[in-house]
């Protein structure tokens, strides 16, 4: 008997034994087949794949849209198009031998009239004429080393005249001053402009500083050269910054120097409105010095290298005459500590940013670098530390 219900029992212990394992197989399947189940992305909502589409380029947008009937739904939505920006280097390399040119300027034609907001970087220049033919409520356009030219402006006046707000060119040597100036002429909305110095003229000036035209919010100048002394620089007469403030009172006048010191000879011999100044190359005293005296609405300075010559007197003479100077950040330039002591205490509070490199401050019978932290600190009413070289 006893026997008997011990076999019982573990035949009865086996069966459940049996049975939790295969329980456990199912499960163990049953969590396989969860895992390999793929996303519908069909089913996605049209705002996330908006969202998507909005960081790819072109021809990636292009050939999402052939994934599914609801992602082409989405490429073909006009938020999508609002804001574009279009960089292509060349229109025959290795990646896109497969998509003949005339597929992109179809796709941003299909989208030209919906186009806002448009940043362009390519030699493809028939692409961005397609734009400028077909587009009809452009806002805001940035073109940055592409070949366009005086005609290619006068199709993109024609057509966005009234809507037309921001307008930055960089790099387009075919465009004239004259082709500048038509679009200040037509364009009466424009409240911001970047450009080189050489589309500047008294004429543009005075374009927009005329009654019917918007008191322009920002204005920025490259002054570059690429050679030295192969660049000749033309002078703009004072009479037409005046006109140009007056109208403009409240514009943010920005100039960006990348020239070699014998130069700036025709820059700062007198009054000029500008507002934030950065010198990309050595910058000599005598035109710091200048600085000081013909820019009295500047507010931020950059100077990235000066020499061996410590700058003393001349920042001592900007801190004197730029009485809205809040800005300053010196790179590979000298000054002495008791200088720069003075210079932060004749601005004082309004140096909102102060970026000065360590080895730019120079002891001496005044002040160590180790005083001259605290002794900035109590004039900015805030504590300050000299930028570190890195080291790696």
């Amino acid at each position: 008997m006893k026997r008997g219900r011990t076999t019982n029992e573990a035949n009865s212990s086996s069966s459940e034994d049996r049975t939790e394992k295969e329980s456990k197989r199912h499960k163990i399947v049953e969590k396989k087949t969860t895992v390999v189940q793929s996303p519908d992305w069909a089913n996605l909502l049209q705002d996330i794949i908006l969202q998507v589409f909005q960081y790819l380029p072109l021809l990636d947008r292009a050939h999402a849209s052939q994934v599914c009937r609801s992602w082409n739904q989405v490429f073909h939505m006009p938020d999508l198009w609002r804001c574009f920006e279009f960089e292509l280097n060349q229109p025959a390399t290795s990646n896109l031998r497969t998509t003949h040119p005339e597929l992109i300027k179809q796709i941003i034609k299909r989208h030209s009239n919906h186009l806002q907001y448009v940043s362009f970087k390519s030699h493809f220049i028939s692409a961005l004429t397609v734009v400028f033919v077909n587009s009809k409520s452009l806002s805001s356009l940035k073109i940055d080393d592409t070949p366009v030219d005086d005609p290619s402006l006068k199709v993109l006046v024609a057509n966005n005249s009234d809507t037309l707000k921001l307008l930055k060119m960089s790099s387009c040597p075919h465009v004239s001053p004259a082709g500048i100036l038509c679009v200040a002429d037509q364009c009466h909305g424009l409240r911001e402009l970047a450009l080189n110095y050489h589309l500047l003229s008294d004429e543009l000036l005075l374009a927009l500083s005329s009654e019917k035209h918007v008191r322009l919010e920002h204005l920025r100048i490259d002054v570059v050269s690429e050679n030295p002394g192969q660049t000749q620089f033309h002078t703009i007469q004072k009479s037409s910054w005046d006109a140009f403030i007056k109208h403009s009172p409240k514009v943010n006048l920005v100039m960006y120097f990348f020239l070699y010191e014998e130069e700036f000879d025709p820059f700062f011999r007198y009054e000029i409105p500008v507002t934030h100044l950065y010198f990309g190359r050595s910058v000599s005293k005598d035109v710091l010095g200048r600085v000081g005296m013909t820019c009295p609405r500047l507010v931020e300075l950059v100077v990235c290298a000066n020499g061996l010559r410590p700058l003393d007197e001349e920042l001592i003479c900007i801190a004197e005459r730029c009485k809205y100077l809040s800005a300053v950040g010196l790179g590979e330039c000298e000054v002495s500590c008791s200088a720069f002591v003075e210079f932060v205490k004749m601005c004082g509070g309004r140096l909102s940013q102060l970026s000065i490199m360590e080895e730019v401050l120079i002891p001496d019978q005044k002040y160590s670098l180790e005083q001259i932290h605290w002794e900035v600190s109590k004039h900015l009413g805030r504590v300050w530390f000299p930028d570190m070289m890195p080291t790696w």
